[in-house]
């Protein structure tokens, strides 16, 4: 095989590989419950990710391919509105049938019916699959982190995997800020790699004399803003927000508890202690957003985060390599901008100018999602390694906390 066919073939089946193996600890019953609305079942992941390689890659471009079950893009289309009708998003979990093994077995048929397309597809076709892997890439992300709010909810809490060897506790450096100058700059994707249409057209951006942390904050300093009663003071919050923490009745980090005498976390490797120098996680934008007003700093913009990390290795830091045997969590290592917390900024989604959606269904992708979310920068540890760029913007609403979300300070100068 040519060596550019190898070379995807590889990614490829590297990439079904991982998303199957993030399942091996669960049973029928653990992937096909759904733990609320926003979560998908593991199950769902796993048929998902091969509707879209089924319907775009091998039912519009391989001469007399059949599907492999006919009521299937009903089941595991997602919002694609060009595919016509699918099942409601709240009631994933009531898909009982098929079963884990069977969707595995539909899994395996198009993995085999792709391999055997890829050495006479045309380029179009290739970077569909390779949008394809970077789609299945995000639902391992957002596999995960379903995995998480579904075990969550059990009051049993299991882990799913154990979690690293404890180390001793090390002081957490002091933070540092990074000072800007401001300036014009070049912000967006360029190039001829691999982008989510979203991260385009490269422009320019003007930015205005700042500063930005050098590390995302910390368990220990949120700690010490709950104590301060950052979660009962409405002057740190927005509107929005204040009704929200109000009306939830929030007043710690996703999966956190307060024991008589510390603050614990569930994770994918059961309930522990915080860790003080880790990276804060699971917070929406409205605390981030209030957090920063106690700390009289404020969230950087998407366009300030990206041209401070734009020198950085986008594969270094804490993220997903394999699944298991050791949990993914957020962890201190080093003060990488990439990995360990998807990283809230001031910034809404929103087109960059001269923004064009593809044409056809896989032009539902990202555009059609520009309203009422906020960027998220960096990765986090349940992003796997590869998948990232300076470029990269994610989006949830402001409320929103179940992925591995924390922030990083900024402040004018």
């Amino acid at each position: 095989m040519p060596a550019a066919q190898s070379t995807l073939s590889d990614r490829f089946n590297a990439v079904r590989a991982l998303t199957e193996a993030l399942v091996v600890p669960l049973s029928d019953a653990d992937a096909t419950v759904q733990s609320m609305p926003d979560a998908s079942p593991a199950k769902w992941h796993l048929a998902h990710t091969s509707w879209f390689f089924e319907t775009f890659v091998l039912r519009d471009h391989v001469a007399g391919y059949r599907l492999f079950d006919q009521h299937f893009p009903f089941l595991f289309n997602s919002y694609y509105e060009a595919e016509g009708q699918r099942h409601a998003r709240a009631s994933r979990g009531m898909v009982t049938r098929p079963t884990l093994g069977e969707v595995i077995t539909y899994r395996h048929a198009v993995t085999a019916a792709v391999l055997a397309a890829i050495p006479n597809v045309s380029d179009e076709v290739r970077a569909l699959i390779e949008l394809g892997c970077h789609h299945e890439q995000q639902h391992q992300e957002l596999l995960l982190t379903d995995m998480l709010h579904l075990f969550a909810q059990n009051p049993l809490e299991p882990a799913i995997w154990p979690g690293a060897a404890p180390v001793a506790a090390a002081p957490v450096p002091p933070l540092r800020w990074i000072e800007q100058a401001g300036g014009v700059v070049e912000v967006g994707h360029g190039g001829t790699s691999f982008a989510f249409d979203a991260e385009g057209p490269r422009h320019t951006a003007l930015l205005t004399p700042h500063a930005i942390a050098d590390r995302p904050v910390t368990n220990g300093e949120w700690a010490a803003f709950i104590a301060d009663g950052g979660y009962r003071d409405p002057r740190l919050w927005l509107s929005d927000g204040w009704a929200w923490v109000r009306g939830e009745g929030i007043a710690a980090p996703l999966y956190w508890t307060e024991n008589a005498d510390c603050w614990t976390r569930f994770g994918l490797d059961g309930r522990h202690p915080i860790d003080p120098a880790a990276p804060v996680t699971h917070i929406s934008l409205y605390e981030a957003d209030a957090y920063a007003s106690w700390a009289d700093a404020r969230l950087p913009t998407e366009f300030e985060w990206e041209a401070a990390a734009k020198a950085q290795d986008p594969g270094s830091g804490n993220q997903l390599d394999t699944a298991g045997p050791v949990a993914p969590r957020a962890a201190d290592k080093g003060g990488s901008w990439f990995g360990n917390v998807w990283e809230w900024t001031g910034s809404a989604f929103r087109p960059y100018p001269g923004f064009r959606a593809a044409g056809g269904a896989v032009g539902e992708y990202n555009g059609k999602f520009m309203s009422g979310q906020f960027v998220l920068r960096g990765g986090s540890c349940a992003t796997p390694r590869g998948h990232m760029r300076a470029s990269y913007r994610n989006f949830f609403y402001p409320h929103q906390r179940w992925q591995f979300t924390g922030l990083r300070l900024a402040k004018d100068l």
